[in-house]
């Protein structure tokens, strides 16, 4: 069949993003599902800064690429020995198709998936296939075994989670990455407890999900480090309880100041190497780090080796939020569902496929949260 996508031929080296209309919008062919995968039509696909970090060049991948990783959508086709989905189920995208045979994903840990990842870098399905082709009969790359920007992608059933019909498409989209990884980060990986005070750096889709996950855990205080005062006032509405503008004041030192002493966790969520140091250095004495940021691979910070030490501090990685997608995904929707997670409130504009660069663009000068394209 034919499908609309948007495609990059090319990533902008060197980085960062130069407004230069990187994205093709064609026509290109999909081939049908083969073993164990699924034709979905997206409802609704967001635009992320993991997007635009491989546009921009910061998070090298092969090419051509159908971009696009956080999405809902609707079944329309089932391949060979695919058991748990069939057509008209709604269905969320995990942007790590978890094998299920791993040793992480047999210990838990579906985030690290081993042939996930070797898939994703690759730029295939989890079987190693690729079912898209260009005008030009070259195959075409998928985006973390999604790629979303296309009215009709074709996915392994590991990609897919079954959500309530009930909900709306372009509110489920949104479950697959920012909140995913933001809510995951503050409950999976660093298992905030009730009471602690939480700093988040970063309010993008990531941070502003962080805020709300922090706020849903019962910690206090909940700050929000922004430079961009529109996106600050968006964060007290979601659950920060103070927030610091880092273009007029020092935030370690208001940091240190609100918590009396430093934060019990501190999530930084921007992808730069000297706003991960400022994260470190804003936690206390026994404090944790979490960073899910993507900096370039070259990036290095150094902290002082010592006070981790004497001061109990911790550094932690989270990707995807540390979570099992078929597990979080669905209980994060309950707690939507429950007025828990404002989510509604991170869609800020909703554009067409053929709107995309100029997303992009937007999504580049930081003048949006989480921008929806739908079909």
């Amino acid at each position: 069949m034919k499908t609309k996508a948007a495609l990059l031929y090319q990533m902008e080296l060197p980085a960062p993003y130069s407004a230069s209309r990187p994205l093709k919008i064609e026509d290109v062919q999909l081939d049908a599902p083969g073993m164990g995968e699924v034709l979905v039509e997206i409802a609704a696909a967001g635009l992320c800064h993991s997007d635009l970090s491989v546009i921009d060049g910061s998070r090298p991948r092969v090419m051509p690429m159908v971009m696009g990783h956080e999405a809902a959508g609707i079944v329309r086709e089932v391949g060979p020995a695919v058991t748990e989905f069939r057509d008209g189920d709604h269905v969320v995208f995990s942007f790590v198709p978890s094998c299920g045979t791993c040793i992480y994903c047999a210990t838990g840990r579906a985030a690290l998936c081993e042939n996930g990842a070797r898939a994703n870098v690759a730029g295939t399905l989890l079987s190693g296939a690729r079912r898209f082709t260009n005008h030009h009969h070259q195959a075409c790359h998928h985006h973390l075994g999604v790629s979303a920007f296309t009215q009709f992608t074709v996915v392994a059933q590991e990609s897919l989670v079954k959500i309530d019909s009930t909900i709306p498409l372009d509110i489920a989209a949104l479950f697959g990455c920012a909140v995913l990884t933001g809510v995951g980060a503050v409950v999976n990986t660093a298992r905030v407890k009730p009471g602690s005070s939480v700093v988040v750096f970063g309010m993008g889709g990531v941070g502003l999900s962080t805020v709300m996950g922090a706020a849903a855990a019962g910690a206090y205080p909940v700050i929000a480090v922004d430079v961009i005062p529109d996106k600050l006032l968006l964060a007290q509405k979601i659950g920060a309880s103070h927030t610091i503008n880092a273009a007029v004041d020092n935030p370690i030192q208001a940091i240190r100041e609100i918590t009396k002493g430093g934060a019990a966790y501190s999530f930084e969520c921007v992808g730069k190497e000297r706003v991960l140091l400022q994260a470190y250095e804003a936690t206390g004495r026994g404090g944790m780090t979490v960073t899910m940021g993507l900096p370039h691979p070259s990036k290095q910070f150094s902290i002082s080796a010592v006070s981790m030490v004497v001061e109990e501090r911790t550094i932690k990685g989270s990707y995807m939020g540390s979570a099992v997608p078929r597990r979080d995904i669905p209980r994060f929707i309950q707690m939507y569902q429950a007025g828990h997670l404002p989510v509604e409130q991170l869609l800020t504009h909703t554009l067409s496929i053929d709107e995309i660069n100029m997303g992009f663009d937007r999504l580049a000068k930081a003048e949006a949260v989480r921008q929806i394209i739908t079909f």
